[in-house]
């Protein structure tokens, strides 16, 4: 399997290699995420290779590191437009229970201040990220980042449904308190 510097080697090349290279080594990965969203086997391919077309755009310029993380969140951006798009046509609400339950802790309104404030957010969650062990830290991103039902993440790690609700709800309320004492309003 390709090293993710040599896929990004061939995305500056314009090789047509390059997305093959990248499914082969991440396909997987973005299907898993954009599934865990919309639940539909069609609009997952679609958004899949949106994302392909997506990620051929931007590299070159850009140089993603590290890779699998780059392509990941343009699969999961273009799925989540493909989501808002059919939630407003069928006023489906699978994908708003994970994004609800952590919907009160992160700040969403999009301001030119906003903006220039999300570097200092992200680091922060990224902070408090590394502070988790790994089965809450794994619990917490398979949630929160890639919807993953509780049912499905309680049956990864061997835990009970009713545990995993009670971590993510302690996790939430650390990642409050946390925010807080660094001066983000909840």
């Amino acid at each position: 399997m390709m090293t993710d510097e040599g896929i990004i080697e061939l995305f500056f090349a314009r090789s047509e290699k390059a997305i093959a290279a990248l499914a082969d080594k991440y396909g997987n990965a973005m299907h898993a995420v954009s599934f865990n969203i919309l639940h539909n086997e069609q609009d997952t391919q679609e958004c899949v290779n949106d994302a392909y077309l997506s990620v051929w755009n931007v590299i070159p310029p850009t140089h993603p590191d590290p890779l699998c993380a780059f392509v990941c969140r343009v699969c999961r951006n273009v799925s989540l437009t493909r989501y808002h798009y059919n939630k407003a046509e069928k006023r489906d609400g699978r994908y708003n229970v994970s994004l609800e339950e952590i919907a009160e802790i992160i700040p969403s309104d999009q301001t030119v201040e906003r903006e220039m404030e999300d570097a200092i957010l992200t680091q922060m969650l990224n902070d408090w990220l590394s502070e988790l062990n790994k089965v809450n830290l794994y619990i917490f991103m398979r949630r929160y980042w890639f919807c993953e039902a509780v049912a499905d993440i309680a049956r990864a790690t061997r835990l009970s449904e009713a545990a995993v609700y009670l971590r993510l709800d302690r996790m939430k309320k650390k990642l409050a308190k946390y925010l807080t004492e660094r001066g983000i309003l909840i």
